[in-house]
């Protein structure tokens, strides 16, 4: 698999963009969404991939000219909160209708660069509201734990791992010594409380499992914590 993918989709494709951008974003380098609409779709998801957005500002079929400000308004405001996450871009073409006169192509050479990162320091995950997901960056649930429009976040600072939110929950940590150093003690922290500290082995297991789940070399899991608060 190429390390590196983009997503790119114009008009229901960018509706797609919208969808498939926030719940997958462990799978991409960048995403750019043109002339699309995100009916229910949230940004949280957002947090370590660049999101580009491209718009007519004629086009206001559904309000999408509207729309596409409110969400990129809501990047704006992650990012504020999290400097180091939610990079995002907004072009709004003055008088072009939905047909944006392939404008919206300097996205690739903007994108093309870019390389996915794998094992973010911060993690946000958000669940779908009508299917979820067992798999998210380096964490992980149960299919008949996880919940619709769940937040789970969590960050890695040295060898500590920080669960921010839920307040209660269960988790599988997927670890790497690309997240941390795997032949140190490990701290998994909530709410100012140590849930586990000590170190996690490294497991052939591990590297099965997660490559049953995903034929993905670069995402693989070599150590697997489970914990729950």
């Amino acid at each position: 698999m190429n390390p590196s993918p983009s997503l790119i989709g114009y008009s229901a494709g960018g509706d797609g963009v919208y969808q498939l951008a926030p719940r997958l974003s462990d799978r991409f380098a960048a995403a750019a969404m043109c002339a699309g609409h995100p009916n229910e779709v949230t940004p949280e998801g957002l947090r370590n991939v660049p999101f580009f957005l491209y718009m007519g500002g004629a086009d206001s079929a559904y309000n999408r000219n509207i729309v596409v400000r409110e969400f990129s308004a809501k990047m704006d405001a992650l990012q504020a909160a999290d400097p180091d996450g939610y990079a995002h871009r907004l072009t709004v073409f003055p008088g072009l209708p939905h047909n944006m006169q392939n404008r919206e192509a300097e996205c690739i050479p903007r994108m093309a660069p870019l390389r996915r990162v794998a094992w973010p320091k911060r993690v946000v995950w958000k669940q779908d509201d009508d299917a979820v997901h067992t798999r998210f960056y380096w964490l992980e649930r149960a299919p008949d734990a996880a919940r619709p429009n769940e937040i789970y976040a969590a960050h890695v600072d040295g060898q500590t791992i920080t669960i921010e939110t839920p307040g209660t929950g269960s988790l599988t940590l997927r670890l790497s010594d690309a997240l941390l150093d795997l032949d140190q003690p490990v701290k998994v922290s909530v709410r100012g409380r140590t849930i586990f500290e000590s170190k996690v082995a490294r497991s052939f297991a591990a590297v099965a499992q997660s490559l049953k789940e995903r034929e993905d070399p670069e995402t693989v899991a070599t150590a697997l914590l489970r914990v729950s608060w």
